[in-house]
């Protein structure tokens, strides 16, 4: 009984601390979180860890109790007396890496069931997708809605560091200490990462070569995904490797952009490209440490690229703009380097460091653009008028709106 209160007192206190948020960044999932709380019974907020998530719940959400079950104290007390845990915490309630007691999913499904009417009720993350929608999909569908929340994007991010996180990343812990220390703030992260979190999501059997797979895909951002040669490369079957792959997608460590071919044509390169959710952990991987390093170094194209498709990415997620992102690769050498499909209308982009236009760096967008399309080039250079479907644009003036930039025809 002494252990249950103790474990009672500790909550407690925590939440009275862990309200006082101070240097809060707005975040542009902030409007849609809110409009989830007043329309679902439960909402589900992914995200890597360090991304936010319990910052912009805490700050948003002032009258609801955080729970985190990262502390094995929580999970006791919840599996000691289930049902007077959930008599307690049954409304306003944020339960942080609720993966972690999958049990616990049923008891919320029942508590949204005995009260339909009230929205709001439960704030469910997680650091895992994978995990934490396989529980939310078996035990309530129907009853949640679901967000992501990555690190800061383009507009979230002082002017004065925005061309700084190109390389370094936009972890918010980073960013809001001007990028001290870095180097060694993503030692940590990944040691953390692999000692932890990869422990929670599968047996990945040898550290080290799982390790050594996060830095060869590093090495190669923005390029094909060839599971084979890493296979060849670490000495292991292919298998394993597509097993450690989804291990990185499911902890959003990387993302894979799939091949485009409707319309375009049937002859595609079909493998998908590769690219980190945050770019910091690139340089930090391949030995980036300086804007010398970064605009010299034989990175700076993948580099750019991997940072403009993730802003991307980012934008359409907390957006919930439900788009959806590929690229194309014929096989005779066409291509482009995004393709996001809105259903109704599509935008081509293509990506460059140049600061100089050149025709000839719109030939393939200009190629593929029609009624419906708007293609843009994103470079480094002036922003200008071109041609009717093709806009020139400064990427940086591209990726500073918080919202996409939809067009009507």
């Amino acid at each position: 009984m002494i252990y249950i209160l103790s474990i009672f007192m500790y909550i407690w206190n925590m939440n009275a601390n862990i309200h006082k948020i101070k240097n809060y960044h707005h975040r542009v999932l902030e409007g849609r979180l809110t409009e989830y709380v007043n329309h679902f019974s439960a909402v589900g907020l992914t995200g890597p860890r360090q991304s936010g998530k319990s910052t912009l719940l805490l700050h948003q959400l002032k009258d609801y109790r955080y729970i985190t079950f990262d502390d094995f104290r929580t999970v006791a007390l919840y599996h000691d007396d289930p049902n007077k845990f959930m008599r307690i915490y049954a409304n306003k309630i944020i339960f942080d890496e609720v993966q972690k007691v999958p049990e616990i999913f049923n008891d919320i499904k029942i508590a949204i069931d005995t009260d339909r009417q009230t929205t709001g009720k439960f704030i469910l993350t997680g650091s895992s997708q994978f995990n934490l929608i396989k529980s939310i999909t078996e035990s309530l569908a129907g009853r949640i809605g679901l967000l992501s929340l990555l690190p800061y994007q383009y507009a979230e991010i002082p002017a004065k560091l925005r061309y700084q996180s190109i390389y370094q990343g936009a972890y918010p812990e980073l960013v809001n200490k001007d990028f001290e220390f870095a180097a060694d703030w993503y030692s940590s992260y990944l040691d953390t990462y692999i000692t932890k979190d990869v422990n929670d999501l599968a047996n990945i059997g040898d550290k080290r070569d799982f390790r050594r797979l996060i830095s060869l895909l590093a090495a190669n951002t923005s390029q094909l995904l060839n599971m084979s040669n890493y296979a060849k490369d670490l000495g292991v079957d292919v298998k394993t490797v597509k097993r450690w792959i989804s291990v990185l997608e499911a902890s959003y460590i990387i993302f894979l952009l799939p091949p485009y071919y409707e319309n375009f044509g049937k002859r595609i390169v079909k493998s998908p490209k590769l690219y980190f959710y945050d770019t910091g952990l690139v340089s930090y991987l391949t030995g980036i440490n300086s804007i010398e390093s970064f605009e010299q170094g034989p990175m700076l194209g993948s580099l750019f690229e991997n940072y403009i498709i993730s802003d991307i990415l980012k934008r359409e997620l907390h957006n919930k703009s439900h788009a959806e992102l590929y690229f194309y690769r014929s096989s005779n050498g066409e291509e482009i380097d995004l393709i996001i499909d809105r259903k109704k209308t599509r935008e081509l982009i293509e990506i460059k460091t140049s600061e100089t236009f050149t025709p000839r760096m719109t030939k393939e967008i200009e190629k593929f653009s029609s009624q419906n399309t708007r293609s843009y080039l994103l470079y480094c250079g002036k922003s200008m008028t071109y041609l009717p479907h093709v806009s020139v644009m400064n990427y940086q003036e591209y990726l500073a709106s918080k919202e996409p930039l939809l067009f009507v025809d």
